[in-house]
């Protein structure tokens, strides 16, 4: 990953987190303290710990980064990728020299684009 964040916020000290994303910016801007070698079944597996937590300690938060989940079932739709072993091999897969934790993050963020456009568009639209 390239060492100009461009107008993307520092992350959070770890002690004022507050959802995934945030855990997700650290990862994007220092993924080498998160995941060895860019490896997106790392980030998978750091991924899937997070949501077991949430779940074991009754966190009230949305979670769509399961393997096959809604960001997954997006990658699905819009790309037509199969999602028999998740968006992590997925992506590893179908990045072709797009380093894969970049292409995680560039897909991450258009997924996150879409879901928001989604939100603000006209009742009917």
């Amino acid at each position: 990953m390239s060492a100009d964040l461009g107008d993307r916020p520092k992350p959070k000290p770890f002690d004022e987190l507050q959802n995934l994303y945030d855990v997700l910016e650290h990862v994007r801007q220092r993924p080498g303290m998160f995941v060895r070698n860019g490896s997106l079944d790392e980030l998978g597996l750091l991924l899937s710990g997070y949501g077991l937590a949430l779940r074991i300690h009754g966190v009230d938060e949305r979670f769509d980064l399961d393997p096959v989940g809604p960001f997954a079932q997006w990658l699905s739709w819009t790309r037509g990728w199969s999602m028999v072993c998740g968006w992590a091999t997925a992506i590893e897969q179908n990045c072709g020299d797009e380093p894969p934790l970049e292409a995680f993050f560039r897909l991450l963020d258009e997924w996150r684009a879409s879901l928001a456009a989604a939100s603000n568009a006209p009742a009917g639209a």
